[in-house]
């Protein structure tokens, strides 16, 4: 991890060095900008993909043209999306080897430690920049076990592409919204994971996305499946420079979970401030199964985020735990869904978020309990942490239960740091920054316990450099 040393003295300062620095563009190819048949065809050719894929890229366009822009979150009116390159290939096919790496992609990644995580801590990696998976290699005993772990595009003209059609986008359709639509016409990149009956992947996988062009979106595409009493977690990191044009980040995420499997999925959203994070997640989960989300969402300039967890088997169960961090020009609109549509399934939300220097952050949650899920329980609870007056956080809780025999609880707290906190840490010695930062340090502790050690580590310096003179 980056070593943080240098005290900051204004809010502005947060050291972002790391992922601010930019590479020269200097791509093998990329499309025009804008959206158009001609554009999704030329991705699908340089792709050379099956013909039923680019059929259904075509499909996916007609249905973005024909549906509006979300109404529920904040204004997307400035998004351009006649703007926005959709496909950027670099200069590197897909290897397996580090050592393979371009140079200068190595670089970046290096930069941003995944080699070194990599080696000390992982089962696998995969890494994109921009449009492609540039490497991606797995553990031979992992893979002696019959884990699959690739890049979804080789998966598709593989010996996995009937079970790749038969899930893909099945999910998350099109048809669910104009991003989800989006994605389906220009996806490019992503990961393929399949972990047999009975396989425990003790070891996290992970796979690192790297948006490096400016003006330009990401639509990675994540498949994974995790069969009868099998484990996973799996670990999906992302970040890009900042720039003064709009990116945007669109990808999708499928999870299949078996019957008493297992999967726990861990994100951390750390683009810059000029992206809009639009990205559409979705799990199913068997009789017995449990899904675990850790969700952490640290930039951006608008996001919309909401993982939904289909509770389809009895006794399925879920858990989504999520910590927000809203800065000036940022709204963040997060939050989870869950549908129980059979007996006995549980589900829990636990979500923080901290707002500061005139940021919105906004809780949106969705329970929905069908006439067939009797004996079923559920609990929301969201805590808003407001730093300053000019500060904003809403909570937006939404119960749709079609069941008598259910057990549902939601509870939401807002509020400020007590001033008279920081008068008895500042009586004990501390500074009155510091004494500030150790309160929202605390405050974000339980999401924090959650994370990867190395994530966690980095969440824990980011909030304290953002408190840094930042309120007073």
């Amino acid at each position: 991890m980056k070593d943080f040393k240098q005290e900051k003295t204004r809010v502005d300062q947060a050291d972002r060095t790391i992922y601010d620095v930019k590479d020269r563009l200097d791509p093998a190819f990329l499309t025009d900008s804008g959206i158009t048949p001609e554009i999704v065809n030329q991705i699908s050719k340089e792709k050379n993909e099956p013909e039923w894929m680019r059929l259904f890229r075509l499909k996916s366009l007609k249905l973005y043209n024909e549906i509006p822009l979300p109404s529920w979150g904040p204004s997307l009116d400035e998004l351009n999306m006649d703007q926005i390159v959709t496909y950027v290939r670099p200069k590197s096919t897909m290897k397996a080897k580090w050592s393979d790496v371009p140079d200068d992609i190595k670089q970046t990644f290096e930069r941003l430690g995944i080699p070194k995580a990599e080696q000390k801590s992982l089962a696998g990696v995969g890494a994109q920049y921009d449009s492609e998976v540039v490497y991606h290699n797995v553990r031979a005993e992992v893979a002696s076990k019959g884990v699959v772990y690739t890049d979804i595009e080789s998966a598709l003209t593989g010996p996995y592409s009937e079970m790749i059609r038969k899930h893909f986008m099945k999910l998350v359709p099109p048809s669910d919204h104009k991003f989800a639509a989006l994605h389906g016409a220009v996806w490019s990149g992503g990961s393929f994971v399949y972990v047999p009956a009975g396989v425990s992947v003790e070891i996290p996988l992970q796979s690192y996305f790297r948006l490096n062009a400016p003006g330009a979106g990401q639509f990675e595409h994540t498949l994974i499946i995790v069969e009868e009493g099998a484990y996973l977690h799996f670990i999906e990191g992302c970040s890009a420079p900042r720039y003064y044009v709009a990116n945007l980040h669109a990808g999708c995420v499928e999870l299949y979970v078996g019957k008493n499997a297992r999967l726990r999925y861990s994100t951390i959203e750390n683009w810059s401030k000029n992206m809009y994070n639009l990205n559409t997640k979705r799990a199913s989960v068997e009789e017995g199964g449990t899904v675990e989300w850790i969700s952490g969402s640290f930039g951006s300039h608008i996001s919309y985020l909401y993982p939904m967890s289909i509770l389809k088997g009895k006794k399925a169960r879920m858990e989504f735990t999520g910590i927000t961090f809203a800065g000036e020009g940022q709204n963040l609109d997060t939050g989870a869904k869950v549908l129980h549509a059979a007996p006995d399934t549980t589900s829990h939300i636990s979500t923080k978020s901290i707002s500061r220097d005139g940021g919105n952050s906004t809780f949106r949650s969705l329970v929905t309990v069908t006439e067939k899920a009797e004996g079923s329980k559920s609990a929301v609870s969201c805590e808003s942490l407001m730093l300053d007056s000019i500060s904003r956080s809403d909570t937006i809780p939404v119960m749709d239960i079609s069941c008598n025999q259910a057990d549902i609880g939601h509870e939401a707290k807002i509020g400020r740091i007590s001033e008279s906190a920081i008068f008895y840490l500042m009586s004990r010695g501390l500074s009155e920054d510091d004494a500030r930062a150790l309160i929202v340090g605390g405050f974000a502790e339980p999401i924090a316990k959650e994370l990867p050690l190395e994530y966690a580590v980095e969440m824990n310096n980011l909030i304290h450099l953002e408190m840094k003179g930042s309120i007073g």
